[in-house]
């Protein structure tokens, strides 16, 4: 199977990625495959992910995080599409998440 990077599709390409990995999320869910469902959720982040226009993204800013929590993430510098810094009630702990969590 010749499959492209995420970084060389088009946006229509990558939505759709998103839909086919929400195939098999639902398909995961319906069989009780939980962990395979987690799978491809995380990969749906990812590839969200690359529709992000990180030229909004400000380092030193701090942004809400998409994931339920209540946690607001501080960017110090972008790497891909991924955004390190850390989580405002835990400074000490550097960590890169996708930036499709961070609330624009």
């Amino acid at each position: 199977m010749n499959h492209k990077r995420l970084s060389d599709m088009e946006r229509h390409e990558i939505y759709q990625e998103i839909q086919r990995y929400k195939e098999q999320m639902r398909k995961a869910e319906m069989n009780g495959i939980m962990n395979e469902y987690d799978v491809y959720a995380n990969k749906v982040v990812i590839v969200e992910s690359y529709l992000v226009d990180t030229t909004l993204i400000k380092l030193g800013t701090s942004y809400a995080i998409q994931d339920g929590s209540n946690d607001h993430f501080t960017v110090k510098r972008l790497k891909g599409v991924f955004a390190w810094g850390y989580r405002n009630n835990a400074p000490q702990l550097e960590e890169g998440i996708p930036v499709s969590l961070l609330k624009l």
